[in-house]
């Protein structure tokens, strides 16, 4: 949704209606997730994606019906099977399950706030209702399903219908309702919980709010802050982690307590430049560190080091990688025995630092360790260099003699 926020003002502004489309479930591979969203205006402008161009058009197309037909939510299915996928010319399989609603939601304008200040918020939406399947569900672009112009779903006895939201703060505080006080507890209640995880899910409840039942569905989309990667050294590794790290969304914070390599002017990419000793830094900035977040250690300097990850593994932060050849390590874990790490504090240090790629330069060094940050958010098995043996940077492989091309002067011989 915060893609296409300031778009939608701009059409409201304009005075045009408009309409959205957002994933809520996909079953099978796809390229975009619950939660992604499109918004489309009554003259056809379009903003945002909801499957990376595989089914656009036919979503646009199912936005405008909605808008003709005067707005109303509706449960729609687009796509088909990953064994159909080549042959109708989809990029990927997997039909996406999306709420197209023609009424813009009555909490945006406070989502929108809520958002422009990056403050947590979990959006939540009603997605589905017993019995509404066979009325309310178009399975636009499905050879074996029901009418693509289908029907507005039938609205249920009860003032619970398809689209209403409710916006829930990480105070527990809310803003609209699913159309049950009894439900909005509910919702808030577990919404509050998932905006520490910053996890997106569709949970189903009884039409009170009611445990194991199936009468609502309900997609609670969280929004949180974006993560933060702490990098404690001011080297030349440092800028390109900054730098990779910022692509994917992280608030970046780089920390070193030399004035003269800690500058805005070396680090131009990174959020805040701080000049400080690593544990004075996380004294602050630890307590607000959660399993989203990373901290980076590539000091190569034992008095910074050692402080640094002591620090770190005194909060949750769910990464923390440090910088070293595997006999730098090895002397660093006896200088944390001394300083009294336990074990399982052992056990979180992501040391070497980085999947074993085989990166060499500062910016492959850098995707090597953005890529176990993302394995290990996601939870995904990944070749760490923590986990291998052996040195870290393996010899150049040299061509064989019938590897090798012909050099000049000596063409063909």
């Amino acid at each position: 949704m915060k893609e296409i926020l300031q778009d939608i003002e701009r059409w409201r502004q304009a005075g045009l209606r408009v309409a959205t489309a957002r994933v809520i479930g996909l079953d099978g591979s796809g390229p975009r997730g619950p939660g992604a969203a499109m918004a489309v205006c009554e003259t056809g402008e379009v903003a945002g994606s909801v499957s990376g161009g595989c089914v656009e058009g036919a979503v646009v197309t199912e936005a405008l019906q909605v808008l003709e037909r005067g707005g109303g939510a509706r449960r729609c299915t687009f796509g088909y099977s990953d064994d159909e996928a080549f042959a109708v010319g989809l990029t990927c399989g997997g039909p996406l399950l999306l709420l197209v609603d023609g009424e813009l939601l009555s909490v945006l304008d406070e989502l929108a706030r809520l958002l422009r200040a990056e403050e947590p918020v979990a959006l939540a939406t009603v997605v589905e209702l017993a019995g509404d399947s066979a009325a309310g569900d178009s399975a636009a672009g499905d050879p074996a399903g029901g009418d693509p112009a289908g029907g507005s779903a039938v609205e249920p006895a009860g003032a619970i219908v398809l689209g209403a939201s409710l916006l829930v703060r990480q105070d527990g505080s809310t803003d609209g309702t699913l159309g049950s006080a009894d439900l909005d507890e509910v919702v808030r209640r577990d919404a509050t919980g998932w905006l520490a995880s910053g996890m997106s899910a569709v949970r189903h409840y009884g039409r009170a709010g009611q445990a194991r039942q199936r009468s609502v569905g309900v997609f609670v989309e969280v929004f949180a802050p974006p993560p933060h990667m702490v990098i404690f050294g001011a080297v030349d590794f440092t800028a390109a982690l900054a730098k990779v790290a910022k692509i994917i969304g992280y608030r970046v914070t780089v920390c070193d307590a030399r004035a003269v390599f800690a500058t805005r002017k070396r680090f131009p990419m990174a959020d805040d430049v701080v000049v400080d000793r690593p544990e004075r830094l996380l004294a602050t900035l630890g307590p607000a560190l959660g399993q989203r977040d990373a901290v980076c250690v590539l000091t190569h300097d034992a008095k910074f080091d050692v402080p640094a990850i002591v620090a770190a593994l005194g909060t949750e932060v769910g990464y923390l990688g440090v910088m070293g050849s595997r006999r730098t390590h090895a002397d660093r874990v006896g200088r944390l025995h001394r300083a009294g790490v336990a074990p399982e504090g052992m056990a979180r240090v992501m040391a070497p630092i980085g999947l074993d790629i085989g990166a060499r330069t500062p910016e492959e060094t850098a995707v090597a360790i953005v890529a176990e940050v993302i394995a290990l958010r996601a939870g995904r098995s990944a070749p760490s260099l923590r986990d291998g043996e052996g040195p870290i940077h393996q010899a150049a492989l040299r061509p064989t003699e019938h590897d090798r091309l012909p050099q000049p002067g000596n063409r063909g011989r």
